[in-house]
């Protein structure tokens, strides 16, 4: 006859070698003198009296565990999170369905989107997997056209392309993301051209905002925009075509003659969805989750598990 604490020790024996050993009942039942039947009552009776737990995780579950902890701690109200794929193309379109997904969740009508490789890749997405069900109505850019003719910067080729696969009807920029001069945004910011953007702007619900890496090696124009700032500030990523630091803060110059929808409107807008792409660094959504400018967030699942390792 065993004491209480014998037997306990006992049946907890029988679950390790099972639960956590992998062995058989037999090859256990002939360990312990017993007879295999009774191995499985001692199993069942160590699960009665709580010495095992068994927790079964449903497909997602983890993922949502993941989630729900980035938005507690970064003070989001939702997002998506992507799994890595067998390379970075299939990484982003990943990303991309998890945007696509989200701004139906969020029952999205008139969106703004920004520009980048990302942007371009959720173009590229919606080409393949047209959403005639969408709930999206109107859709403009954020940012004006790039000189460079890197379809990815094109942003009203963009919203054209989205809109026709989402049955939404665009709404373009005709202005250079980046002019000449100070001076030229000031006169182009005067025009006809920009008033009537900056009413699709007021009139947003939801934004789509690239996150993505400062270069190692800044281009002219962002030379000319902010001089030494960006050094100075530790500059770390880039959300539309503002830059900002690991602690959050944007960088802010008086010479930005970049034309692109104004911070403090950009907040204004209900939701706005930071989207990353496959080679976002750990410091640029840390930088982006600090700055207070999100309200959801699309990202890499190990990218999100690697920041919230550092908590």
């Amino acid at each position: 006859m065993y004491t209480g604490g014998e037997k306990e020790r006992r049946l907890a024996y029988a679950a390790r070698r099972y639960y956590l050993e992998d062995q058989k009942q037999s090859d256990i039942a002939r360990e312990m003198g017993v007879s295999r039947p009774l191995i499985s009552r001692m199993l069942r009776e160590a699960r009665e009296l709580g010495l095992v737990e068994i927790v079964i995780h449903e497909p997602g579950e983890r993922d949502k565990q993941v989630l729900d902890r980035l938005c507690r701690i970064y003070h989001l109200r939702g997002g998506s999170l992507a799994p890595d794929g067998e390379d970075d193309n299939q990484t982003n379109q990943n990303l991309s369905r998890g945007a696509v997904e989200l701004l139906h969740e969020l029952g999205a009508r008139r969106v703004g989107i920004g520009w980048g490789h990302l942007i371009g890749q959720l173009v590229t997405w919606l080409e393949e997997n047209p959403q005639p069900g969408s709930t999206v109505s109107d859709l403009c850019p954020l940012v004006g056209n790039a000189s460079i003719p890197a379809r990815n910067y094109q942003s009203n080729e963009n919203v054209r392309r989205m809109a026709e696969k989402l049955r939404a009807v665009p709404h373009f920029l005709y202005l250079p993301a980046l002019p000449e001069s100070l001076e030229e945004k000031q006169l182009l910011c005067s025009t006809e051209v920009y008033r009537q953007i900056q009413l699709q702007w007021d009139s947003m619900d939801t934004a789509l905002v690239n996150i993505g890496n400062y270069p190692s090696s800044p281009d002219f124009a962002s030379l000319v925009r902010y001089g030494s700032l960006l050094q100075q500030e530790h500059t770390c990523g880039r959300l539309l075509v503002y830059y900002f630091n690991e602690a959050g803060k944007v960088i802010q110059s008086d010479q930005d003659f970049a034309i692109q929808i104004p911070l403090e409107e950009l907040k204004r807008c209900p939701n706005i969805i930071g989207v990353c792409s496959a080679n976002t660094s750990l410091r640029a959504l840390r930088g982006a989750l600090r700055s207070g400018v999100f309200s959801h967030i699309v990202v890499r699942t190990e990218l999100a598990k690697e920041l919230l390792n550092e908590k």
